[in-house]
């Protein structure tokens, strides 16, 4: 058993609770006159699993955390077999609900068989009124996992038969586990002694994080546990129930990631769940442990929003699942694409900071994300060339608000002239904004990615010129090619920290940046203005569409993104037939 004054639920007041014939040890942070969230966890997990997010939601809330039944510091019940069926786990969690919160409703948090659980609590008649929200990742309801089953039984597209066998890929350890007696051999043998191990190596959990996780008792914890599937899956999955419907708001956060679950397996939970929020997080399975942050700040919004009579309502913009309750930062977000990505995310419902040199742009833009939708925006007058200033910015906001989840650098210099009327001057301009900005922004704020490790992303907007060779403009060309370039040699670095880095290409974007072209007339500036347009095709790429882009490859990671399609295009030339764009560069195009 573990020892709680060691664990990192360090400072929380304990107490027992006895319940059908067994007795819960239940830990308590924060202060009880506030709304109280109760933390129930996963399988071979016990409480010590949510150390990381418990003292964080006890900043504003009455958190408690309780080992399962066999778990931890609890008792398990005597015989085992017919002692962890979800009848008698709503027994437990009635029971601490009602020594922890006695005259309010609870807010549940689920992982794992935490939330397999909790659907339960929130699907039965008698914990109505007892539940006032739910917040359920990487564990779906067994009724509803039998009712998907079923669905795609009796009318097996292939596309179903699909997601079955994937998903029945998925559960091998389920098969496992209700072996006799093999599991708990194996538990508190070989496999109890090297969890730790596996869990960094699939997980990315280090051993040395501290807080006592995993806890010693781990191998009994787990002996225990593999009585919560022989006692409900194949009787459950068999004989779902029809009356299954949540009756209070649902929160689904769901890992990309994920080696035992398929995404696919809530697609049809809004016919359960019809106050449903749904997030997704390019995390693995383990997210409490992984992403306390991210899930603090989800958790905290999603409770508020229910204390204050919101939550049937989730952010109406596309990729709200992905990018809500995000910190993004975007630079040269005082016009075009990048005041487009800070409103395309404040849609997302994200929380923006938007930077640009020019103050009175960056509050302009900070009030119209406001009103699109960001739950927070704030504005910041910055000179991203400027390393001393980009790193106060950095402190400030990290002080301030968090590390920033999201990353777009954005600013940048006008495109320039012909090599040898662009003067050195106009060439420090460029390389300062465009390159140095760039680099400013990635070491400083990605830097404190790292250090947090919890992930992150990294978009650098380069341009179709980065890999397009031309007469003109070599300032603006060489500057996206070294963006380009830096992206990709940081995507490679930072993979292993989970941090995703994308260099975000556009074409000729109709946008007036005012800029004019170095070493040119007004005329000669409107001239090349009008032939730089023309290789990229004739359609107008208006910064809009960019910032989708942007947000689309962050959503799915992507290296490079070229937009609009005649982008794609030429970067596939580049790729594949470079002396042809080559060839095309030495051409002196009419006037």
């Amino acid at each position: 058993m573990t020892d709680l004054s060691g664990a990192v639920l360090r400072g929380a007041r304990e107490r027992r609770v006895r319940t059908g014939g067994v007795e819960l040890c239940v830990a308590e942070l924060g202060d009880p006159g506030r709304p109280t969230v109760v933390l129930v966890h996963g399988y071979p997990d016990s409480k010590e699993v949510w150390s990381e997010i418990a003292p964080r939601l006890a900043e504003r809330f009455h958190v408690v955390a309780y080992d399962v039944r066999g778990h931890g510091r609890s008792t398990a019940p005597h015989p085992l077999r017919g002692g962890f069926t979800l009848e008698k786990l709503t027994d437990d969690f009635l029971a601490v609900a009602d020594a922890v919160s006695p005259d309010e409703p609870v807010h549940l948090v689920g992982h794992d068989w935490g939330s397999v659980q909790a659907w339960e609590f929130v699907t039965v008649r008698r914990g109505e009124g007892r539940i006032a929200s739910f917040t359920s990742m990487s564990g779906p309801s067994l009724d509803h996992f039998g009712h998907w089953i079923n669905r795609r039984l009796r009318r097996p597209t292939p596309r179903r038969v699909g997601q079955l066998l994937g998903q029945g890929a998925r559960s091998w350890y389920v098969y496992l586990l209700h072996t006799p007696v093999l599991p708990e051999l194996a538990w508190r043998g070989p496999l109890g002694r090297r969890w730790p191990r596996i869990l960094e190596r699939s997980e990315n959990i280090s051993r040395g994080g501290g807080g006592g996780y995993p806890t010693s008792s781990l191998p009994s914890d787990a002996a225990h546990g593999a009585w919560l599937y022989r006692d409900n899956v194949r009787a459950r999955l068999r004989s779902p129930r029809t009356d299954a419907y949540a009756h209070a708001p649902v929160q689904l956060i769901t890992p990309l990631g994920d080696a035992f679950l398929s995404e696919r397996l809530h697609d049809e939970l809004e016919l359960w769940a019809p106050r449903l929020t749904r997030r997704t997080l390019p995390a693995k399975h383990w997210m409490p442990r992984t992403h306390p942050d991210r899930l603090t700040t989800w958790i905290t919004e999603f409770v508020a929003s229910v204390e204050a009579g919101r939550a049937e309502v989730t952010a109406p913009g596309r990729y709200a699942d992905r990018f809500g309750g995000q910190l993004a930062l975007v630079t040269g977000a005082g016009d075009g694409i990048g005041r487009a990505t800070v409103l395309a995310l404040a849609e997302a419902g994200a929380r923006v900071v938007a930077v640009d040199r020019d103050e009175e742009a960056a509050v302009r833009t900070a009030e119209e994300a406001r009103a699109a939708g960001a739950s927070t925006a704030w504005a910041r007058a910055v000179d991203v060339s400027d390393a001393q200033a980009v790193e106060k910015l950095a402190e400030e906001i990290t002080a301030e608000h968090g590390v920033v989840d999201l990353l777009v650098n954005n600013a940048g210099a006008g495109p320039g002239g012909s090599f040898l009327r662009t003067t050195p001057e106009d060439w420090k301009r460029v390389l300062d904004a465009h390159l140095w900005g760039v680099i400013h922004g990635c070491r400083l704020f990605g830097a404190r990615m790292a250090e947090r490790g919890q992930g992150g992303h990294i978009v650098n907007v380069a341009s179709v010129a980065a890999y397009r060779p031309s007469r003109l403009p070599p300032a603006h060309r060489t500057s996206g090619a070294a963006v380009l370039m830096l992206s990709e040699c940081l995507r490679a670095e930072l993979a292993d920290r989970g941090i995703g880095v994308t260099a975000v290409c556009p074409g000729t974007v109709t946008t007036d940046s005012g800029r004019r072209l170095a070493g040119t007339d007004a005329e000669e500036e409107q001239h090349r203005r009008r032939r730089a347009a023309h290789p990229h095709g004739p359609r107008d790429c208006p910064p809009e569409k960019v910032a989708a882009a942007i947000l689309h490859a962050v959503v799915r990671n992507d290296a490079v993104a070229p937009v609009p399609p005649e982008a794609r295009g030429v970067y596939a030339w580049a790729r594949r037939v470079p002396g042809a764009l080559r060839g095309i560069a030495r051409t002196k195009p009419p006037r």
